[in-house]
């Protein structure tokens, strides 16, 4: 059974904002000014910076393989199932936490108001989320929707009217940590930015996933960069720095001070809106990794499971959900730093899977988003993300070191007998080393993946090339040799004879060359009977020699079929025109890796469907 898709773009960027906006703004900023001084709005765009980085590798990763399990996904299939294993695990122990984080805010905020334990009260909102996840993905994207609405409104009310109140003699002492301290503080507050990997993990419920999550991706990222940068701007300039130094509940100290007990309320209501959102949005998206992870037999049958009646991973909800409660009782100082540190790792596994996936030169791995300025980019957040882990210090070190063998012990005893190999870093080891070292399940699993990405429904025509002879020649060869070989290979096809089918290849050729275009020749003939259609394809990388051609013909399609299938004829020649039209399609021809893979080019090529 699938995931249905129902997520649309304001969906996505919602999922995206309101996980992004909770802990890190309404609890963090104190803890982090404490760290780098009034310089902390300068860590939160660092931080933004660099998650930038990974974000566009995930954009680009998740726009060609748009599946559950985003970050996971994608890295098992570019480096293989012990690091794909490790990655699924951490980013689910990750968004559990921060999840959790935000549970523990909530529950502070609620407590605030309420007089109420804050475990009880994180409990009882963790099993409600659990049960609004499990009736249903698109139900959950319309109350994330509407809290984000509710927040931005606060926040920006927050900010136009906290600026005339600043007090500028706060940022007298502006660094006085230095750059060192802004840094470790920007690895610090990373679990901030830890929305966008949300946003991957529901890539199989998303409407145009390809061009969706891309867009909402990037223009979230933005929105609530300049939106943390503003309002903790403003704090700083209304909080004396040793209120704000102390304070777990800054934004709503902030609006204290020049909204009275009024403003208080207000962010309060607003941090609650924050953490309510991300509480939403983490289990929505943590429960997609272990489902993925035990439909690729990483983890045992029952995480993948899918209800029959909401369609919607109810084992893996609520085996997360009870990892959450769990995690309420752990301290808060572990509960930030093991979120951030995890984080960081998979944003430089998201890195290096777009180097390893445009390196080993898949023909099938097709992204609708390309990531720009690679491969500097990808560099840029390697060095980054490795810089930030180690100023973080060592318990961060530690914690990664842990969760890592952790994952990578998951792998070794349970998944490792259970799991496929293939993955693009053995594609790229082949293309280093020559070896033949691959199987070609990797570029179907990708050609699949487009299909179901792009709502390719197979025709007639793609049926045929499915099923239909390949003819591959290296050395360069003249026209009638090579029809020799085609009626050869069409004999048994037609059960006609091998002397008929030349002849008539032959005829068709006298009576006007066959060449439509530089490089590419569609020889057609009619032969006898009765709903009879197929069609051959040819590869010549040194040309063949067509009469009167000034080009030699490297592409060559065959189509064979009787009179009454006059009008697929038709069709099929037009849908080959389109295909050929691509500004991509030489190359691809060209490059090719095997005989599937020139199937693939037709398969994939972009085309109007024959009814």
């Amino acid at each position: 059974m699938k995931l249905k898709r129902k997520l649309t773009f304001i969906d996505i960027f919602s999922i995206a904002s309101g996980a992004m906006i909770s802990s890190g703004l309404f609890i963090l900023p104190g803890l982090a000014h404490a760290k780098a001084g009034p310089a902390v709005f300068v860590s939160y765009l660092l931080a933004a910076f660099l998650a930038g980085t990974g974000m566009l590798s995930q954009a680009e990763l998740v726009s060609a393989m748009p599946k559950a399990g985003g970050t996971y996904f994608y890295v098992k299939r570019s480096m293989g199932p012990a690091v794909g294993t490790v990655d699924g695990l951490l980013t689910w122990f990750s968004l559990s936490l921060k999840s959790s984080l935000a549970l523990v805010g909530m529950a502070y905020f609620t407590a605030m108001i309420l007089p109420v334990d804050i475990r009880i009260i994180g409990v009882a909102l963790c099993i409600f989320f659990v049960f609004l996840n499990i009736v249903g993905v698109k139900e959950a994207g319309i109350f994330q929707v509407g809290l984000v609405v509710g927040l931005f409104g606060i926040l920006l009310f927050y900010i136009v009217r906290g600026l005339p109140a600043i007090n500028v003699m706060n940022f007298k002492d502006y660094n006085p940590h230095g750059w060192g301290a802004i840094f470790s503080t920007a690895g610090f507050v990373f679990v901030s930015y830890g929305g966008l990997l949300k946003v991957a993990s529901v890539a199989e419920e998303v409407k145009k996933p390809g061009k969706t999550i891309p867009l909402a991706m990037i223009f979230s990222l933005l929105t609530v960069s300049i939106l943390y940068a503003l309002v903790i701007f403003v704090t700083t300039g209304v909080l004396s720095p040793e209120t704000f130094n102390n304070s777990l509940a800054p934004i709503s100290d902030g609006a204290g001070a020049f909204l009275g007990k009024a403003g208080v309320i207000a962010l309060s209501i607003a941090a609650i809106l924050a953490f309510v959102s991300t509480a939403n949005a983490g289990i929505m998206a943590a429960s997609r990794y272990p489902f993925a992870l035990s439909r690729d037999g990483l983890l045992p049958e029952f995480f993948s499971r899918i209800s029959k009646k909401f369609h919607t991973p109810h084992i893996a909800i609520i085996i997360t959900g009870f990892f959450m409660i769990l995690s309420l009782f752990l301290r808060l100082k572990i509960l930030v730093e093991a979120a951030s540190t995890v984080l960081i790792l998979t944003y430089t596994f998201s890195c290096f899977s777009v180097i390893i996936m445009r390196e080993s030169r898949l023909q099938n791995y097709r992204p609708k988003f390309k990531s720009p300025l690679y491969p500097y980019i990808q560099i840029i957040g390697i060095i980054g993300f490795g810089f930030m882990l180690f100023k973080i210090g060592t318990d961060a070190i530690f914690i990664s070191l842990i969760l890592i063998l952790f994952g990578l012990f998951s792998y070794w005893f349970y998944g490792r007998i259970r799991a496929t190999r293939e993955s693009a870093i053995l594609h790229l080891v082949q293309r280093i080393t020559a070896r033949e070292l691959v199987t070609g399940t990797l570029e179907s699993e990708l050609k699949e993946i487009i299909r179901e990405r792009d709502d390719i429904i197979n025709d007639r025509f793609d049926h045929l090339i499915e099923d239909c002879p390949v003819i591959d020649i290296e050395e360069t060869i003249p026209v009638e040799d090579f029809l020799k070989i085609v009626a050869e290979e069409l004999t048994d096809k037609l059960q006609k004879k091998e002397k008929i089918l030349y002849n008539l290849l032959i005829k068709r050729e006298e009576e006007g060359s066959t060449v439509l275009m530089p490089g590419l020749a569609i020889p057609h003939i009619i032969i006898e009977g009765e709903k009879v259609f197929q069609i051959l394809l040819a590869r010549c990388k040194n040309g063949i020699k067509f009469p009167e051609a000034t080009k030699k013909v490297t592409t060559i399609f065959v189509l064979v079929g009787t009179r009454d299938e006059r009008n697929f004829h038709l069709k099929a020649l037009s849908a080959i025109a389109q295909i050929v039209q691509n500004p991509h399609f030489e190359k691809r021809w060209r490059e090719a890796k095997s005989k599937q893979g020139l199937k693939d080019i037709l398969l994939l090529g972009k085309r109007r469907r024959l009814n």
